[in-house]
Order: structure tokens, then sequence, then C-alpha cells
């Protein structure tokens, strides 16, 4: 049975235009037609959806967010007291409040035990309602890094048990072992970050080498590579070395942009992450040197990100949906902050369809509304351009042709 959907607005993502009186025809999984509304004739044997009041769009990509957590403090201590069990339920619940929210696909950049790739591999069967998702198994780290436990000696949780990088040699085994047990991606943390005890945030935490045998080795299995970095020196390595995305990316320097523009590294930016630890983070009674941590990488991240905006980054969406007070299924406030920062919402659009898409390498079969493609389609009150806040209010969605919820 086909399904007509009658679309006000359309946001054409290939060519950054809003298309008025258009229908979109659904058939099984996919689109297979899109037409001018004068065109359309209904058909008893046809279901009608009625969107004319909405602006409809792609479904929405997050290539950034961690299934494993969902806006508490840091949590580490709470995966000591939670059965692999548990934590798999919890993590269930936490990606499909991405999918009621627009995101139809997902990047799960660090998991722990493997959770990920189960939830992704029942989704995919069929068993569970959820995005689509593609999942890195654990974020690979240096002994203590920003990936390490940080527990204290002799403390041990078997759902943290991950390989820890000491050399190039153990970089080529920690990212075997993620591949072999699931991963579609490769993630690593290139520097310090904001949530990890110990650890200075722009500094520089895997050797070149190291950088380089993760990276070789994702290239031998045919998969992409993300990079949490803060600091240049870590982004500067990671991108020499042929890195896919930088996650974050908040303290650049000229030389940092100039090769992102040279390799053709994309950037995603998570302002989100960050502005919700400085916004909200003395208030949940997080540790004061997480908070100024967040303060310290914020207040460098503007200029970089509008220099990336002006010279032709290209630039990516994600949220790190799950670091504190950065709930799932609330992740469209970062549409809000790229604004803030110069990002027109059209093309803030673009990044979190088209170029989302092309990072993953499924354009072929979403991040646009045409003829062939899945039929992932949402809709939201207004056109984001009118009024940006709409992006934290999603009134329909569709995964391949399913209607998942509609308000």
């Amino acid at each position: 049975m086909k399904t007509a959907i009658l679309c006000g607005k359309l946001f054409d993502s290939q060519n950054n235009q809003v298309l008025t009186d258009k229908v979109i025809i659904v058939e099984d999984k996919a689109i297979c037609d899109v037409i001018d509304r004068r065109e359309f004739a209904e058909n008893p044997d046809m279901e009608v959806i009625d969107l004319s009041n909405l602006f409809v769009t792609p479904g929405l990509i997050d290539l950034h967010v961690h299934s494993g957590m969902n806006g508490e403090g840091n949590d580490r201590m709470g995966l000591l007291q939670h059965t692999v069990g548990e934590l798999t339920l919890y993590s269930l619940k936490n990606v499909q409040q991405d999918l009621y929210a627009g995101f139809t696909t997902i990047r799960d950049c660090g998991s722990q035990a493997f959770v990920s790739v189960a939830i992704r591999d029942a989704i995919n069967k069929g068993d569970f309602i959820g995005p689509r998702m593609f999942v890195s198994g654990y974020s690979m780290g240096s002994t203590g890094g920003h990936a390490d436990s940080h527990y204290a000696p002799g403390t041990y949780n078997p759902a943290e048990e991950r390989p820890i990088i000491d050399g190039p040699d153990s970089a080529r085994k920690a990212a075997r072992y993620n591949l072999k047990h699931g991963a579609d991606f490769l993630k690593f943390m290139a520097t310090g970050g904001v949530m990890s005890k110990g650890t200075t945030v722009g500094s520089q935490q895997l050797c070149d080498d190291e950088i380089a045998a993760i990276i070789e080795i994702a290239h031998m299995y045919g998969v992409h590579t993300a990079t949490h970095a803060h600091g240049t020196n870590g982004i500067k390595a990671a991108v020499r070395a042929g890195v896919t995305t930088v996650e974050h990316g908040m303290i650049l320097d000229e030389e940092a942009i100039e090769l992102m523009l040279e390799h053709g590294t994309y950037l995603t930016p998570t302002i989100i992450a960050a502005e919700r630890i400085c916004a909200k983070g003395p208030e949940m009674g997080l540790i004061p040197w997480m908070v100024d941590k967040a303060n310290q990488v914020l207040s460098h991240h503007e200029w970089g990100f509008r220099q990336c905006l002006e010279r032709g980054v290209k630039i990516t969406f994600g949220t790190d949906a799950a670091t504190p007070f950065n709930f799932h299924g609330k992740q469209g406030y970062e549409f809000e902050l790229l604004q803030k920062f110069g990002m027109d919402p059209h093309k803030a659009l673009i990044a979190a369809t088209m170029t989302n898409a092309e990072v993953l390498g499924i354009k072929d079969q979403v991040g646009s509304l045409e003829k062939g493609k899945l039929a992932d389609i949402c809709a939201w009150k207004c056109d984001p351009a009118e009024d940006v806040k709409t992006m934290t209010d999603c009134q329909f969605v569709m995964k391949e042709g399913q209607v998942i919820c509609r308000k």
C-alpha cells in the first residue's frame, strides 16, 4: 500500500531550497516519487498523511551520541552498580528518545560492553523500534587518558574492560578488537577531555605513531575514523594521519584549520556539550574542575568555528548527547547554538542530513527527500530560519516508511 504525504513546505537538502505544495509518495520503505500537489489525485487504496501546516525535512542524523549515558554527571561510579543487562535496556531507551526527536540515524561514538552493537543489531532485525545506528564499540585512548576508567587501583568493572593503548602495536590491537566485536568505525581520544579526572583538556594523549596505527587499521578494514580532540596538537596529528572527523575541535589555530582544509577533514563541533556544562554544571553539582575545563574550551570555540565556517571546512552535525544536562531527545538545541555561532539554520540542516550521510557512506539511501531513497521523513512546526527553536520539538517522524510518532 502506498502512502501520500502532503507537504506545505519541504526542505530540499540537495539544493538548499524550501519547496512548496509537494507530495511525497511512499511505498514500503522507500520514496517512490515526489510530485507537485496539483498533480496528485487521491486514491482510496492510498493512505494520506497531511503535513500541510508543517515544515518537512529528511530524517536527521546525529553524528555524535553516547547511548550508555543520558545527561547525568560523570556516571562511571554508576557503572559499578549496574549489570550489562540494565545498561542495555537503559541504552535502548536513550536511542529511542533520539528517534522520537527526529534523529532517524545516529552514530554512537563510544559505549560500554558492546551494548551499542547489540542494540544496533536488534533494531536492524526489527526486534525493537530505534534509529539506524553506526557504532564504534569502545573509545580508544592511552593509559590515564580520556578513555581510561580512572578507578582506584584494584577496582574492576567488566563493563569497562577495554584495550588501552601504549604504543602503535597496542593501538592496532585495540582497533582490531573493536572491529572484531562489530564496530562500524573507530573512535579514539587524541587529547584530554572535559569529563575525565586528571587529564589536561587540550593536551595530546596519543603519540603520532599510535594515531597513525589506528587509522592504518581503519583503512585496511574500509571504515572511517573519528577523534575526540580539543587541543591543537592532537587535532593536527589526527588530521595529518588522515582522520575522517574531528569531534569537538574547540581549540583550533590557523594551522589546524589549514590542515583540515587540505585533507578534507570534517569538523563535528558539538557546541552543546560544553555549553550545557557551563550553563548548568554548578546547579547540577558537577565537580568544579569539570566546569572550569568546559569554560576553557568553550571560550575558544566560537572563533575557531567561525573561521572554519568562513573558510569552507566541512561541518557536520553532532551533539555528544549524554554529556551533563545534554539529554537524548533534547539535542535539537544544538541548532540554536550553531546559529549563535554564525551558521545559517538551513546550512545546519544540510549538515544534519546530506553532509552526515556522506560521512557515513549512505548518501545514496538517506539525507534528502527524493525518489529511490529510504522514507526517513520528519516535520516541524515551522521553518527553522523563522524560529530555530522549532528544532527541539519534532512533530512527526517516519523511518523507512513506518510512522514512529506524530503529535
